[in-house]
């Protein structure tokens, strides 16, 4: 399967992004975004879940996608849904470390965590492949 986004997902591009927008995206998207980073590094998901991963950080680089990223209020939903199904179709190699260390980021990026948004996030993702968080 070919996809068209992956081929935009580099490390640099990516921090540029979350750090232009980490603030405004919000913390489930951040938190998404984060959660895919790590499985991306990890070198035991295996590379069929990061073809999957690739793809939706493409499209959440990309700066051009359905809804402009600098519309207000509605500017990173498509990228939430985007994040929200690739998480739900690997949700099972999401593991405790992996969640700790975008948890950890969190920390250092935004200086109160809503531990709602992030558990609210998580409830989303999980129970696509039947199993929890």
């Amino acid at each position: 399967m070919k996809n068209p986004y992956r081929k935009y997902f580099n490390e640099n591009a990516l921090w540029k992004k979350m750090g232009d927008f980490a603030k405004s995206a919000g913390q489930q998207v951040v938190y998404a975004v984060l959660l895919l980073f790590y499985m991306m590094k990890d070198p035991g998901i295996e590379l069929k879940k990061k073809l999957t991963i690739g793809a939706a950080l493409g499209y959440f680089i990309l700066p051009t996608d359905a809804v402009p990223d600098l519309t207000p209020i509605l500017g990173f939903t498509d990228d939430l849904g985007v994040l929200i199904y690739a998480l739900s179709q690997i949700s099972s190699a999401i593991t405790e470390d992996i969640r700790q260390k975008a948890r950890l980021k969190m920390q250092e990026w935004f200086r109160t965590v809503d531990d709602k948004q992030l558990m609210l996030l998580e409830s989303r993702i999980s129970g696509s492949e039947g199993t929890s968080l």
